[in-house]
């Protein structure tokens, strides 16, 4: 299996549980008769991901030169992927075992945030400036997949099969990632082990490379606060228009997914043939009009039809934007310290959508879904407009270009 195979497996199959925890295991506990505070309650293990950058350095300092730096650690961690999830499969009535099935959960998402810098690791080992955008766009289009079949495929599973058929076949679709890591064949790891005091100074370092506090503290927060506000907006605004809670996991879920994945892998391509800065204005062109589509949905009209071809028009630009935003972050990720660069990237990134979410359902508080959807359009025009200004001042390279006090050296023992 080539390159970006390997990284295909990789990405779908730790999303695959994801998937399942936030979509899927929240349709059947609430079909159980959970409360909507306890299925929020279960949602919080989600935060593990966002400071998965504390301990991302420790996977760039240890790993063996027998069986591959990374590799050592995908071995273990998607084990445990398997493991984690046959360790569910006791609790067929999980809404009367939330306790041990949350924590179940939280184990889960522990191993896959932490399989997830390793993978990012490799990622950036294996492809070049060329193959970034094409990588990236099979990372955001994997969790796209992932979702459609963890969230989706399992829980038809469950309702026509049962838990135990539903779990199996989760964990045997998560198993295939196993195999694909025991013959993956990791290059040869050139430069010496870095002291772990100086990984973790690589959490800070990454910013001194030239333009990357630029893009991390202006275009990143910019796009994503913006898009992350309007989308937050969804599903409460469908829940006002009527809609069934079933109809909306369906539809967000599942329905929406399957054109966000094709728009992953066509905008990961197009990096390749439009560079960053094109396909960055092209999703940001899209994530506006995708924007105004929504106004109908935000003003209480929601029939089925239009509103579905709004919701997966924005996500399809809300994928393409991702997908730059992501390739860009591997640019500015070194390859003696690539599983710590591209996490504390990507985690900011995480948490502007946190924020993004509370900021948007406060403002329509106060403003109504209207108001507050121009505004994110606003947002978003303006971090494009700094995207392209920055990636003519920074355009990507082979190895993105670094100042003395940052060069690759200085991370190793002297």
């Amino acid at each position: 299996m080539g390159r970006l195979g390997t990284l295909t497996a990789l990405y779908v199959t730790q999303y695959l549980g994801v998937g399942f925890i936030t979509v899927g295991l929240t349709a059947i506990l609430r079909d159980g008769g959970t409360s909507l505070d306890t299925l929020a309650l279960v949602q919080v293990v989600g935060l593990i991901w966002p400071i998965k950058f504390l301990w991302a350095p420790i996977l760039d300092r240890y790993g063996s030169r027998r069986r591959g730096h990374y590799r050592s650690w995908l071995l273990v961690l998607q084990t445990a992927l398997v493991l984690t999830l046959l360790a569910l499969l006791p609790f067929s009535h999980p809404a009367d075992q939330l306790g041990p099935v949350v924590a179940v959960c939280a184990a889960f998402v522990f191993f896959s945030a932490t399989q997830d810098i390793a993978a990012d690791a490799v990622a950036v080992r294996l492809l070049t400036a060329a193959d970034r955008g094409t990588g990236n766009g099979i990372q955001v289009a994997a969790s796209y997949l992932g979702n459609l079949l963890g969230g989706g495929a399992c829980v038809l599973v469950y309702d026509m099969f049962g838990w135990v058929p539903a779990i199996g076949l989760l964990a045997a679709l998560t198993a295939v990632g196993l195999l694909v890591v025991w013959r993956f064949r990791e290059p040869e790891r050139i430069d010496r082990a870095v002291r772990i005091g100086a990984a973790y100074r690589a959490l800070v370092s990454v910013f001194g490379q030239p333009g990357c506090r630029w893009w991390t503290f202006g275009v990143v927060p910019l796009v994503y606060v913006g898009a992350g506000m309007a989308y937050a907006l969804v599903t409460p605004a469908l829940v006002d228009a009527g809609w069934s809670l079933g109809r909306i996991g369906v539809v967000t879920g599942v329905v929406t997914s399957v054109p966000a994945i094709v728009a992953g892998l066509v905008a990961g391509i197009g990096i390749g043939r439009f560079g960053r800065a094109g396909v960055l204005v092209a999703g940001g062109v899209t994530l506006a009009l995708s924007t105004v589509a929504l106004l109908p949905l935000m003003n209480g009209r929601a029939p089925l039809g239009g509103t579905v071809a709004a919701l997966s028009f924005f996500l399809v630009a809300y994928t393409i934007a991702n997908v730059v935003l992501y390739t860009v972050n591997m640019d500015y990720s070194r390859p003696g310290s690539g599983g710590t660069d591209f996490t504390v990237l990507s985690s900011f990134g995480l948490v502007c959508s946190f924020v993004a979410a509370s900021l948007g359902l406060a403002a329509a508080e106060r403003f109504g879904y209207p108001a507050v959807a121009l505004a994110s359009l606003v947002l978003v025009a303006a971090g494009v407009m700094v995207g392209v200004t920055h990636q003519r001042r920074f355009p990507p390279s082979g190895t993105v270009s670094r100042p003395a006090s940052v060069r690759e050296p200085d991370l190793l023992v002297r």
